[in-house]
């Protein structure tokens, strides 16, 4: 079967959507930093749009941070993939055309501090996950120990951060006279444009305080929420792709219809015409990304842990589970949203049914393994953060402790049936060696992984926090997921 390139773009049948615009005549302006599907789905997605409706140079060059295993996809492709979204008629496909170069940046570093430095370059975006942030995630504030900084703060030539690439990167913008830029992060983290802003900023204070002045006076970095449910890629959802479009493609990514992206109205210089085509600009983001944090994503991680535990292998599957939906109904009504500042114009209760629904679609094989990923980095947002509050109010957080002792059991690295779980965690290393310590004894593992502050701060020190959560997890380990599913059913209706 023919591959999907620009020779074969005239061989899609018609009912795939084609870019707009020729790709190759698409200048560069925007540089993203995390080549992933979620990227592909929705910031290139918004891009193509917007190109439509009012035509720039708003190309892409899309940066490999780490795994090279995209690019082999999209080089022979022209950089052309297919994005299939399901709606509830069906399915409908387009050809994204806007990622117009790609570098792997343990290869390139001088090409990627080419193409932020070009005038040319007005945007750069991010979707580097939380640890890409180098972070401490109980601060917030830049780890200044991790290995990989102390390497970039020594050998500014070969970057191993984004944070070292930016600063390069920006280091020979100010030397070529490039121009303001917009460095927007559009991942799932609190306030994450003030994150990347404050790494940076600290990152520069300790390298070159000089060009932390210049970053100061001509870089933004607003904050950004992103919500679209796009799994990994497998063979079945290439298949359905192909299916589409009748070339082989090996990019495409399938996802929901469901998109959303919230901008602060903060930039520094010209921007696509995002919102134009969807995309809300406004004053402040926190509203809307406390909610989809604490709703969207605190479910997914009590659905991927809890769910991964109970034996299924998609979040459409742990939320076909009875008992397991309605923790997670009553996490989000009950506990989750009395924590919220509702944005203007939000119906939450609308909300929380479309998430329900999102999370049951079968055709989207989210991996329950794939969302657990990096928890310990995930929780202090998506289910501490509510704990806390909650706390400061006398208030009742059984849900939400449940899903914290599931993340606990998860991390011990072996299942309901006794076989090996593949975490993939900074602190893997650290949570096994507790629990090889610790054995099975609830109250213990609580006390020891509360006591690591850069996931838990304060909240290990809370005698109501300990106790909630060990009572649940002792549960977890003497009755399993299901039956302790069940007594929290039992529980909250007779509370």
């Amino acid at each position: 079967m023919e591959r999907l390139s620009l020779a074969t773009l005239g061989r899609l049948p018609t009912t795939v959507r084609r870019p707009g615009f020729d790709p190759r005549s698409l200048e560069v302006g925007i540089v993203h930093l995390g080549l992933g599907a979620f990227h592909r789905a929705h910031q290139a997605l918004y891009t193509q749009e917007a190109i439509a409706v009012h035509p720039g140079a708003w190309g892409i060059c899309g940066v490999i941070p780490r795994s090279p295993d995209v690019r082999p996809s999209l080089l022979p492709q022209d950089n052309l993939y297919t994005l299939v979204e399901r709606t509830a008629d069906g399915v409908t496909a387009r050809i994204i055309g806007t990622e117009r170069e790609v570098l792997y940046a343990p290869a390139e570093p001088e090409a990627v501090t080419a193409r932020i430095a070009a005038p040319t370059t007005k945007v750069v975006t991010l979707t580097i996950t939380e640890k890409g942030y180098c972070l401490d995630p109980a601060s917030g504030r830049l780890n200044e120990a991790h290995s990989e900084i102390v390497h970039d703060l020594t050998d500014a030539g070969t970057p191993l951060t984004a944070i070292g690439q930016l600063a390069r990167g920006l280091a020979a913008r100010r030397q070529q006279h490039g121009g303001k830029l917009t460095i927007l992060s559009c991942d799932n983290i609190m306030e994450n444009g003030h994150a990347i802003d404050h790494a940076l900023t600290r990152f520069l204070e300790l390298a070159d305080r000089e060009l932390g002045r210049w970053v100061a006076d001509n870089v933004t970095f607003p904050c950004s929420m992103v919500d679209r449910i796009v799994p990994a890629a497998t063979e079945a959802s290439l298949h359905q792709a192909e299916q589409q479009t009748g070339l082989r493609d090996e990019a495409a990514i399938v996802c929901e219809s469901f998109r959303q992206w919230v901008i602060e109205d903060r930039f520094a210089a010209e921007r696509p015409a995002w919102d134009a085509v969807g995309a809300m600009l406004v004053r402040d983001v926190v509203p809307y990304e406390t909610m989809k944090l604490r709703l969207l994503n605190g479910s997914h991680s009590a659905l991927a842990y809890l769910g991964y535990l109970s034996g299924d292998q998609t979040i459409a599957q742990a939320i076909g589970e009875p008992s397991l939906r309605a923790l997670v109904a009553r996490m989000m009504e009950d506990e989750v949203s009395p924590t919220l500042v509702v944005p203007a114009g939000v119906d939450l209760a609308a909300y929380r049914g479309q998430l329900l629904q999102r999370f049951a679609d079968p055709g989207l094989a989210h991996r329950t393994w794939q969302i657990a990923m990096d928890g310990s980095q995930k929780l202090p947002p998506r289910l501490l953060a509510p704990i806390r509050s909650r706390l400061a109010k006398g208030q009742s957080f059984d849900c939400l402790a449940l899903a914290v002792a599931g993340w606990m059991r998860y991390v011990i690295g072996v299942d309901e049936s006794g076989n090996p779980i593949d975490v993939v965690d900074p602190q893997a290393d650290r949570l096994r060696r507790i629990a090889g310590e610790v054995g099975r004894d609830a109250p213990a593992l609580v006390e020891r992984f509360g006591a690591i502050t850069e996931i838990f701060g304060d909240l290990g020190r809370s005698p109501v926090f300990t106790a909630a959560v060990s009572g649940w997890l002792a549960s977890l380990f003497a009755l399993g997921v299901r039956a302790t599913l069940a007594k929290a059913a039992s529980e909250t209706r007779h509370a």
